[in-house]
């Protein structure tokens, strides 16, 4: 039990933690703590113990001095900082005892600590659970046997009982691990892969896979996109909760599905199934259903020998508490793709449809992260500005803004699209010049209080005689953009200020810098996932970029080859950032 009072103290980022288990009637207590030489012996602690239990429901206290003066418990003499526990329940509701963690400064519990608490203490139940089981199991076993052992030789007895410890310790160790495991977690393929894993590696099975039940009631096997194509999930990707597969049994009656030998596969079941089970070299299974917390069942977790296997209870139980584990952690997984694809749309839709602009060649590029898993803050934007200023050949002049707000996360995506609708704003009323919009911008970042930061380039376009075009822009923080000039050296444009951050804007108010474009200057503006690597010199990438830029110039290569250019040649296929690209040719 300390080793999941140490996940507990790791995932919710607390100094101390405690598993408490009850012992007896009477209610005394077992403790288990991390770290182990500082046991939670003060009385309070105990008190809140007994809160928990008695109240049956889970406390999250931000402050304990404020919740006792409000009423929240008495006897907390002492008592100080945040308090977060749950009850650990048995198969029949009873309470088993409680998972704790305490933080000697007040703190604000979030909504996904609450959750975390919530999976670790229905994890560290479950191990309680079957502890009791094989406990059970074993008793059972001793008393059907006690004959025979009377009988057996003391050194046999002594060999039996050692490889009985063996085999719980061992699985033992496997829930424990399967319960770190798979409480990292994120996507349902690294869930899927992790499964596969923990089950092969001890039970030793042919072919361990996981089937869901989707919203249309169809059940669907996830693939494991590390190993090669599997018949089985290559031939029927989907099929009916109501069909004759022991995998739909299981889901469908919500209990564990043995298929002992082949001939119970060819009277029970579908043809088809018995033909892909040949074809595998397969013969026996053991399926057992994923319990959901807002459903009766997810899917089907299913394990399979290439030999006749009978699973004795040990197996059942293990396979039973592993299904368990599988279950949160793909009701997680479910939840962050659902989240993190939001988050991705969200990113996309706020990326601009280019303005067509006489005079001007626009292209521009958006990379997501190679991890699925992350959504951030990156963007460009382009769009006409002060439209009275439009030139007798019809050339308007423009902004552009390339920016990346800080975080990796959907609340980054959506701040993103508050930056980008504000700076937009910002412009319409007060954009004399991309400094003043961007003084503008921050100073109502302030007064909202929205608390965005991050880097970002802004500029205005405006066009001048034969065919020329002034570039004036302000630079927050952000990576130098680079202007390629058609019969000269490309210029990095160095000049830059402070990065947006709340209460940092300079009290003088931005800078704008200058410069003209020529036609066939060529200007690009990018974040950092361009050129920002681990283990690589940022003004390298940067040098990269330039050398790159420039003989994709002179060579006259379209602008959409040369962001793509850009992006595969110095970030590559697993670039750990997004990556935005605005470039603009002067015709």
């Amino acid at each position: 039990m300390d080793r999941f009072a140490r996940l507990a103290a790791s995932v919710l980022a607390a100094p101390e933690a405690v598993v408490a288990v009850l012992d007896g009637p009477a209610g005394a207590e077992v403790l288990e703590c991390w770290p182990p030489e500082r046991p939670p012996a003060k009385p309070w602690h105990a008190v809140l113990r007994r809160h928990v239990v008695r109240t049956g429901g889970q406390l999250m206290v931000d402050d304990l001095v404020r919740w006792a003066s409000d009423g929240g418990a008495a006897a907390l003499n002492g008592a100080e900082g945040a308090f977060a526990a749950a009850p650990l329940y048995g198969a029949r509701g009873q309470c088993l005892g409680v998972l704790a963690v305490h933080d000697p400064r007040p703190r604000a519990w979030s909504e996904h600590n609450r959750q975390d608490l919530e999976d670790l203490a229905g994890v560290c139940a479950a191990e309680l659970r079957l502890r009791a089981s094989t406990r059970r199991a074993n008793d059972e076993q001793h008393s059907a046997q006690q004959a025979r052992d009377e009988a057996q030789a003391a050194t046999g007895t002594a060999v039996a009982g050692e490889r009985r410890m063996r085999i719980q310790q061992e699985r033992s160790e496997l829930l424990l691990r399967a319960a770190e495991m798979l409480g990292n977690t994120l996507g349902l393929e690294q869930v899927r892969a992790t499964v596969s894993d923990l089950v092969s590696g001890d039970l030793k099975p042919a072919y361990v896979g996981l089937v869901l039940l989707g919203d249309d009631g169809k059940l669907r096997r996830a693939v494991d996109t590390s190993s090669g194509p599997v018949p089985l999930e290559e031939q029927l990707p989907l099929y009916a909760l109501t069909d004759r597969w022991p995998t739909a049994q299981a889901a469908r009656d919500n209990r564990v599905v043995s298929v002992p030998d082949r001939q119970t596969l060819v009277d029970h079941y579908d043809p088809h199934t018995v033909a892909v089970f040949d074809q595998m070299g397969l013969c026996s299974a053991v399926c057992v259903p994923l319990p959901g917390t807002r459903s009766p069942t997810l899917g089907t977790l299913v394990a399979a020998w290439d030999e006749p296997h009978e699973t004795d209870v040990h197996e059942r139980a293990v396979l039973t508490v592993i299904a368990g584990y599988t279950a949160l952690a793909v009701e997680r997984a479910l939840h962050l793709d659902e989240r993190t694809s939001v988050a991705r749309q969200l990113q996309q839709a706020m990326l601009t449809d280019l303005p067509r602009t006489p005079g001007l060649e626009l292209a521009a590029l958006y990379r997501p992260a190679a991890h699925h898993d992350m959504v951030g803050g990156d963007w460009y934007d382009a769009y006409p500005v002060l439209p009275h200023r439009t030139t007798a050949d019809g050339r308007t002049p423009l902004a552009v803004t390339v920016g990346d707000i800080t975080g990796h996360n959907t609340h980054a995506a959506t701040l993103m699209s508050q930056a980008r609708s504000m700076l937009r704003q910002a412009d319409v009323d007060c954009g004399r010049s991309p400094a003043d919009a961007l003084t503008s911008f921050e100073r109502a970042n302030d007064q909202l209080h929205t608390r965005i930061s991050g880097t970002l380039v802004h500029a205005h376009l405006h066009p001048r005689p034969h065919g020329a075009w002034l570039l004036r822009w302000t630079n927050a923080g952000h990576p130098s953009p680079l202007l390629a000039h058609p019969d000269r050296d490309t210029e990095r444009l160095t000049e830059h200020g402070l990065l947006l951050h709340p209460g940092l804007a300079p009290p003088e108010g931005r800078l704008v810098h200058e410069r003209l474009l020529e036609p066939g200057s060529v200007l690009l503006l990018y974040t950092d996932g361009l050129v920002e690597h681990r283990g690589r010199d940022l003004e390298q990438g940067i040098d990269r970029a330039t050398a790159l830029l420039a003989r994709a110039v002179a060579d006259r290569t379209p602008l959409p080859q040369v962001l793509d250019l850009l992006a595969d040649t110095l970030a590559g296929p697993d670039h750990g950032d997004d990556i935005v690209l605005l470039a603009l040719r002067v015709g």
